[in-house]
């Protein structure tokens, strides 16, 4: 049995991201009507995930939502139990996961599917006090490695009104807060790939 256990995800065909605009890092301009057509349920299906992760035909769609606070940034280090072995004891910003037949209920299709699994892994992965405000903020694709290769990621930015944040999962340990400037600098070097694009796009660089 594969180890995702029949876990079905939410993909789109390569050939709607280079009908998008095939593009490296981070892409910010064109992102609503990006996604119009991403959440288009016409155009996006759900897959067995043993079968995704070895199909760069098609992408998997992954909410990545980066949490911060004033000048700091929520980051964790990836546990064992993670779904994604090849990023274990990696240092990650973004906290989000696939899209999964589960979102669909109540007859939810395109875009309120999404948010639904928006809102899921984040209640899922994080204990949150405070209030917080969430914006996508760009498109994130990374061809350089195996993992990139078959996903697409959506980056939210979510604003906290404190810092009063708490792990809710094994996979996610070592749970702070940390400055751009440290994550930019000697943290740097640990972050898997698409924190790396997302710590330099928000530090202007």
């Amino acid at each position: 049995m594969s180890k995702y256990a029949g876990e079905e995800v939410l993909v789109v065909p390569r050939a709607l991201l280079e009908e998008i605009g095939m593009f490296q890092g981070i892409r910010t301009e064109g992102i609503e009507a990006a996604m119009a057509k991403l959440l288009d349920p016409a155009k996006h299906f759900f897959m067995d995930r043993g079968a995704a992760e070895e199909d760069p035909s098609h992408k998997q769609l992954i909410p990545y939502c980066v949490f911060r606070c004033g000048d700091r940034i929520l980051h964790y280090t990836r546990g064992k139990s993670g779904g994604e072995s090849r990023l274990h004891a990696k240092i990650s910003v973004g906290v989000g996961g696939h899209i999964n037949p589960v979102d669909t209920g109540d007859g939810r299709t395109g875009p309120e599917a999404y948010l639904a699994a928006v809102a899921r892994e984040i209640e899922e992965e994080l204990v949150m006090a405070g209030k917080y405000k969430e914006t996508i903020i760009a498109l994130l694709n990374d061809e350089s490695n195996p993992v990139g290769q078959v996903h697409l990621g959506v980056v939210h930015l979510i604003e906290l009104e404190n810092d009063e944040v708490t792990s809710n999962e094994d996979a996610l340990s070592d749970l702070g807060f940390s400055t751009l400037t440290d994550l930019r600098g000697p943290l740097f070097e640990r972050l898997e790939t698409w924190s790396q694009h997302c710590i330099l796009h928000l530090a202007g660089a």
